[in-house]
């Protein structure tokens, strides 16, 4: 297990720097930069930025040196822990997304265990009592949930949150505490609006959890070592539980990699349409104007989320499964 755990790190470093190259050029890849952009708004309203101050911005943030050089700068940055200079907040990128990667990971980590706690229980039972009338009504929910867009529940949700429980829409506190420090008043306010964008967040989540768990414990349930234990009059609840359920279990298990990313990325479509202060709009409003510094630290931070996790499931994988080697090749 060591050996294996010291390979994985050791392939992390070219990994992580394979995709730093190739962030760094697919943002360089639209025509112009950020103060092109940002020349083209002013123009759209009438307005107009001296040459020589746009001279004095490109040199100042180094945007008049060759790709590379940026690259290297940025790299250099990135290994020191300085994340580089955001062009449209004026603000070093750690202070830019420091309370809103707060409130996402609040978000993304309840939405994780709404999905967990739901789709357990529902995915064991209509393995269980399959063709039953609870598995039919469940699967319907299933299907209904995979199927509704998640801006349109959004929506939906606003409405009647606004309407049966007062919960003004949008955004994850009341107006008052925006921009205030924490309080009690204020977690209490995140919590009292987080309940629907969890909800909205982890339909989609949940149903395809509950489908994926229901057809692999299935599929457990009728192979021979199941059928054996059931013969010698191993217990239900202990047949279930030994082998089948804990085998069963590896798509939980095999999502941290994509559930580590969701943490920080969120929802991007449905943080826009209900107003939430995560980092989903940031990222994409970083992409859309072109601040390559916020944005590739955006994405360098989802592929290092990503690697570990896929990393930390391979690892609980191999606990869970016995089935599962750490090593390739045939064994007698």
């Amino acid at each position: 297990m060591l050996g294996y755990v010291i390979r994985r790190i050791l392939i992390m470093i070219p990994t992580l720097l394979a995709i730093s190259v190739i962030t760094f050029v697919i943002i360089q890849l639209p025509p112009g930069d950020y103060l092109t952009t940002l020349v083209n708004e002013m123009q759209s309203r009438g307005e107009s930025m001296d040459q020589g101050r746009m001279a004095m911005l490109r040199e100042t943030y180094g945007l008049d040196r060759p790709m590379h050089e940026q690259y290297a700068l940025w790299l250099a940055g990135m290994l020191r822990g300085d994340f580089g200079y955001s062009f449209e907040y004026n603000l070093p990128v750690a202070d830019v997304v420091g309370d809103r990667l707060s409130l996402t990971a609040i978000v993304s980590f309840a939405t994780i265990l709404f999905i967990w706690v739901v789709s357990f229980p529902i995915g064991i039972y209509s393995a269980t009592r399959q063709y039953s009338l609870g598995d039919y009504v469940l699967t319907f929910l299933g299907f209904l949930g995979l199927a509704t867009p998640s801006f349109l529940l959004a929506l939906v949700m606003l409405y009647f949150a606004n309407v049966w429980f007062g919960t003004s829409i949008g955004g994850l506190m009341d107006p008052r505490y925006i921009g205030q420090p924490w309080s009690w008043g204020k977690a209490m306010s995140v919590f009292e609006h987080m309940w629907i964008p969890v909800i909205v967040i982890g339909t989609a989540g949940t149903a395809a959890m509950i489908r994926r768990l229901r057809a692999n414990l299935l599929d457990e349930l009728h192979k021979p070592y199941v059928v054996t234990a059931r013969a010698k009059g191993l217990p239900p609840g202990r047949a279930l539980v030994k082998y089948p359920l804990r085998v069963a279990l590896n798509p939980f298990v095999s999502d941290i990699g994509n559930l580590l990313p969701q943490v920080v990325s969120g929802a991007a479509i449905v943080s826009v349409v209900m107003s939430l202060p995560t980092t989903g709009p940031m990222l994409l409003q970083a992409l859309r104007s072109q601040d390559m510094y916020l944005a590739g630290s955006f994405l360098m931070f989802l592929a290092v989320l990503t690697v570990i996790g896929v990393f930390l499931s391979d690892l609980a994988l191999a606990a869970l499964d016995p089935r599962i080697r750490l090593s390739g090749g045939a064994s007698r």
